[in-house]
């Protein structure tokens, strides 16, 4: 494997219910917390954003093949014809709310990700505010039993101001944004996650390495953030990659792979 290359910023990035009734039901959330028969020390979230249709789609398919709810973050306006590409990486096309709550129905966890993929730094506080609550009220209005209070904000370019931060943990369950990759293991009072990432190219190499990094402490929770699959988004994975780190991943007994609002239903 190749020497791994310097993470760019993040601000410069440009993301069968019949057949498949029964998973939803077999998605068991395992133990986490220390004390309890099997606990699991090292837990491993792969943050998808931007609400790709066929890479959230692929993405479902290859989570459920391993009983798994895939993390899926949205934005709340990006299915609509009006909705304005905020960078290169946004132009292919994005699912709707009558999808995400199909994949909500099969057991993933979908969450929002803006209303319209807004870098909350670069903009004024009550701006950035009003921004965020009617991603909020959109997603209210759109996905069936959706409650802010129990939901993770996932930040725009993962960027973010400590005073938004601040009025934010009073309005959700907890928000992620950018830094460090690994995060202490959760408590109930956690409200800000924050996460690694690499592009605009392939996440893969980047991401291994994340994950040796984890698996050498004795606990911790990795939140990464990738995008899309085969091409698709800002440092996308290969479909393949995703089915045989998954499978990989199973088979280490330490191992949780979930999404981070279950992380935190969870405590």
């Amino acid at each position: 494997m190749s020497a791994i290359k310097p993470m760019k910023p993040l601000i410069n990035r440009r993301t069968m219910i019949g057949m498949l009734g029964g998973v939803t039901a077999t998605l068991a959330l395992p133990n986490i917390v220390s004390g309890k028969k099997t606990p699991k020390r090292h837990i491993i979230t792969l943050s998808f954003d931007d609400g790709f249709k066929k890479s959230s789609l692929l993405t479902a398919s290859i989570y459920e093949k391993y009983k798994l709810s895939a993390c899926i973050n949205v934005i709340a306006t990006g299915h609509l014809s009006n909705f304005k590409s905020p960078d290169d990486y946004q132009v292919t096309e994005k699912g709707d709310f009558g999808l995400w709550n199909e994949l909500k129905a099969r057991g993933h966890e979908v969450m929002p990700h803006g209303y319209k993929h807004a870098n909350k730094t670069t903009i004024p506080l009550r701006d950035a505010q009003d921004l965020v609550s009617r991603c909020l009220d959109f997603f209210s209005r759109n996905l069936k039993g959706f409650e802010p209070e129990k939901a993770i904000f996932n930040m725009p370019y993962n960027a973010s101001t400590p005073e938004l931060e601040e009025w934010l943990a009073t309005q959700v369950l907890a928000f992620r944004t950018g830094g460090v990759a690994i995060n202490e293991m959760p408590q109930k009072k956690t409200k800000k996650l924050t996460c690694g990432a690499f592009g605009p190219g392939s996440t893969e190499e980047h991401l291994e390495q994340q994950i040796k990094n984890l698996l050498a402490l004795p606990q911790g929770w990795l939140i990464y953030n990738t995008h899309g699959l085969d091409g698709e988004g800002w440092g996308p994975m290969r479909s393949t990659f995703l089915d045989r780190l998954l499978d990989r991943l199973m088979a280490i007994e330490s191992v949780a792979v979930l999404p981070a609002g279950k992380v935190l239903e969870g405590i």
